[in-house]
């Protein structure tokens, strides 16, 4: 399966709009959530083939969220790549345990991204 649509999950607009047109750019269909119910709901309308995920946001964290997608039987086959500021190994641990695909840190290298999600595609 080839990756073509991507959800970006991040509370930074700044964020939002770098991954957005990086993305975008290399031939990706972007869709974009704040906050955990937002991601729910963007989940709801159209199923991506990809999320990546900020940690550290406002209510529902990175984290959780991430566990609480890769636990749900209608999503639990999205891969997730965290995507965050957050650079201790044990972060990057505790991220893959709750269900990730993979870990990258802020702020982020386009071609790295590039290279991990075309490494899932």
């Amino acid at each position: 399966m080839s990756i073509q649509n991507i959800l970006v999950v991040d509370d930074s607009k700044t964020e939002l709009l770098f991954l957005s047109d990086l993305l975008s750019k290399n031939g990706y269909k972007v869709r974009t959530a704040e906050n955990a119910e937002e991601a729910f709901r963007r989940l709801g309308e159209e199923k991506p083939e990809l999320i990546l995920m900020d940690v550290v946001m406002p209510g529902q964290n990175g984290f959780q969220l991430t566990r609480a997608i890769a636990r749900d039987p209608q999503y639990s086959d999205i891969p997730i790549i965290m995507c965050t500021s957050k650079n201790q190994e044990t972060d990057r641990v505790w991220g893959m345990r709750q269900g990730a695909r993979d870990y990258i840190t802020k702020p982020v290298d386009g071609a790295e991204l590039l290279s991990k999600i075309r490494a899932l595609g």
